[in-house]
């Protein structure tokens, strides 16, 4: 089936496992020539040879999103169609007790990371003369306050109205920005926790009654980087559950 992907040029970050590599392989099989970017590149080079080898298109370059420098080497030469922004880190802790240091590697990565590669991205775009689509990965944490993830729930907060207001300027040249917002997703990571009472509990909050699946994120990448999606920008497409909408 074409998604409108086909033969177009994708960048996904913190492409080195999680959502990344899940978010690098729809893309791949949709058709288009992935390249994932991460710090750890071991992981990513695992990930492009399993993908090339089942006859897809892909490549891997280094990246440290909150380094200028990497930023611009990943785009060096390059013009991405498609852009995935995906490098986060989560920054748990209360806060009375967070540090200004934990604070701004939170925002380093999540807000500041986003912001320059979204920003490259349309340079790259602008100057080519064709449009885009930029993907920032947000949370229902950016729409929803959650305890203990002062820094996190902040940051991708900040990447919702930081879509919105790229949507705006970036409409003129062709740039689609939208926000893909997940909810509760299920990953090896997070089983401990959603198995214990705790978890169990805000599983019981959530209308649907339980977690999200990572392939249930498929359709709505798909929707926001291809032509399908040719008249959606500056939207924020929360994949919940109903997570948001439950009651307090």
């Amino acid at each position: 089936m074409d998604f409108g992907v086909h033969g177009k040029t994708a960048l996904v970050t913190g492409a080195s496992g999680g959502l990344g590599v899940r978010f690098a392989t729809v893309l791949a099989e949709a058709g288009a020539r992935v390249t994932l970017a991460a710090r750890r590149t071991a992981e990513t080079e695992a990930v492009v040879a399993r993908l090339n080898a089942a006859g897809h298109q892909a490549d891997c370059l280094p990246l440290d999103v909150t380094s200028e420098e990497s930023v611009e080497a990943v785009f060096a030469g390059r013009t991405f169609d498609i852009v995935v922004n995906n490098a986060g880190i989560t920054g748990a802790g209360m806060a009375l007790e967070m540090t200004a240091e934990d604070w701004d590697r939170v925002m380093a990565t999540n807000l500041r990371g986003s912001f320059l590669v979204a920003q490259r991205a349309a340079r790259a775009l602008k100057a080519a003369g064709r449009g885009g689509s930029v993907i920032n990965i947000a949370s229902i944490l950016g729409l929803r306050v959650g305890g203990a993830v002062l820094a996190y729930t902040t940051s991708k907060a900040a990447i919702v109205q930081m879509t919105k207001a790229m949507a705006l300027e970036w409409a003129r040249y062709g740039i689609r920005v939208n926000a893909l917002c997940p909810g509760y997703i299920e990953t090896p990571l997070n089983a401990d926790f959603f198995a214990s009472d705790a978890g169990q509990a805000l599983i019981r909050r959530i209308p649907q009654r339980r977690l999200g699946r990572e392939e249930e994120l498929d359709g709505p990448l798909l929707l926001l980087a291809s032509d399908a999606g040719s008249y959606i920008t500056g939207a924020t497409l929360a994949v919940d559950g109903g997570h948001l909408v439950s009651s307090l």
